[in-house]
C-alpha cells in the first residue's frame, strides 16, 4: 500500500466520527485525481520527524537564539521573527527570503542564522537555511559541522537535494550548506538549476521558510541574481560599516525585488553596557 493510500485510509477512519473537516487540514491530490483534505497530523509528520534527531552542541555566543537565554540580543531577534512573520504571510506564502548586506562583516551570516533559530523554534514552521555564499561559506563553520556534501554538489553533479540536507535538532532548523567553496559561482548561482532547486524549496514543504544567506551585494553579482529568484529580501547594514552612499545605492537596486527591510546591526546607541556589546 502506498503512502498517498495508506494515508486515505487513516483519514476515512478519523472522519468516520466527525462531520467536517477541520480548517487546518491540507489539501492534496488522492489516486483518482479527487482532492481530499489529510489531517494536518499527517501532513506534518515529516516535520515533526526533524525533532527526533539529536540537537547538534551550539556553542557559539554569536548564535544568541540558539543558547536558551532570553537575554536583549535574543529579544531583538524576537522582534525581527515577528515582523518577518507578518511580512510574508498572506494570500500568497513569502516563504523564500535572501538575506544580504551592502559590504562583508556587517553580519548577514548572523542575521540568517539567528533569524532561522528563532523561527526554527516556533510551533508553525520548520527552517532551511541554505548557504549560498559558495565564494566564503561559513554557515557550516558557525554550527562546527563538517559537511561532505552541499549545495555546489547539488548544482555542479545533480546530487539529489535531500542527499546534502543537515538536521540539526535546533528546533526544526535544517541546513544546507554550500559544501565547497568556489571562486566564481556566478553561472552556477544563474543557471536554470537553481531555479529549479529555489521552486523546489519553495513547495516541498508549503508551511517551511527557506533563507539564503548570500555573499554582500556591493563587490558581487550574487546577491542580486538570487533575488530575482526568491520572493523577497531582506537587508543587514552594520552601524559604521558600510559607507552611507553605497548602502543607499544598492538599496535602490534592491527596491524592485520584494525588499522587505532592513536590519540595523551593531546599534550601539542601544547598548547599555560594554558587557552587553554585541552584534549579529
Amino acid at each position: 500500500m502506498s503512502r498517498i493510500e495508506e494515508a486515505l485510509k487513516k483519514f476515512t477512519e478519523l472522519k468516520q466520527g466527525s462531520d467536517a473537516v477541520p480548517a487546518n487540514q491540507d489539501v492534496r491530490s488522492g489516486t483518482q485525481g479527487t482532492k481530499v483534505s489529510l489531517p494536518a497530523q499527517l501532513v506534518k509528520s515529516d516535520s515533526n520527524r526533524l525533532l527526533d534527531v539529536k540537537p547538534i552542541r551550539v556553542d557559539n555566543l554569536l548564535l544568541a537564539t540558539a543558547l536558551n537565554e532570553k537575554t536583549e540580543v535574543v529579544e531583538e531577534y524576537d522582534k525581527l521573527r515577528s515582523a518577518i512573520n507578518a511580512l510574508t504571510k498572506g494570500d500568497n506564502f513569502l516563504n523564500t527570503i535572501l538575506v544580504t548586506s551592502t559590504a562583508s562583516e556587517e553580519g548577514k551570516s548572523m542575521t540568517s542564522l539567528n533569524l532561522a533559530i528563532s523561527l526554527a523554534k516556533e510551533q508553525d514552521h520548520t527552517v532551511l537555511l541554505v548557504d549560498t555564499d559558495l565564494r566564503r561559506p561559513s554557515v557550516h563553520k558557525y554550527l562546527d559541522l563538517d559537511p561532505e556534501i552541499g549545495l555546489v554538489h547539488c548544482l555542479r553533479d545533480n546530487v539529489p537535494i535531500e542527499d546534502a540536507l543537515i538536521k540539526t535538532g535546533v528546533g526544526k532548523l535544517v541546513i544546507l550548506p554550500a559544501g565547497e567553496s568556489i571562486r566564481d559561482p556566478l553561472d552556477m548561482l544563474s543557471s536554470n538549476r537553481m531555479k529549479e532547486i529555489v521552486q523546489e524549496l519553495k513547495e516541498r514543504y508549503p508551511e517551511r521558510y527557506v533563507i539564503f544567506d548570500t555573499p554582500p551585494a556591493k563587490p558581487f553579482a550574487d546577491a542580486s541574481v538570487l533575488a530575482g529568484i526568491v520572493d523577497s529580501t531582506l537587508f543587514v547594514v552594520r552601524e559604521g560599516k558600510a559607507n552611507k552612499d553605497d548602502v543607499l545605492k544598492t538599496l535602490e537596486e534592491f527596491k524592485d525585488l520584494n525588499l522587505l527591510g532592513v536590519v540595523y546591526n551593531d546599534a550601539h546607541m542601544f547598548i547599555k553596557k560594554p558587557q552587553d556589546y554585541y552584534y549579529y
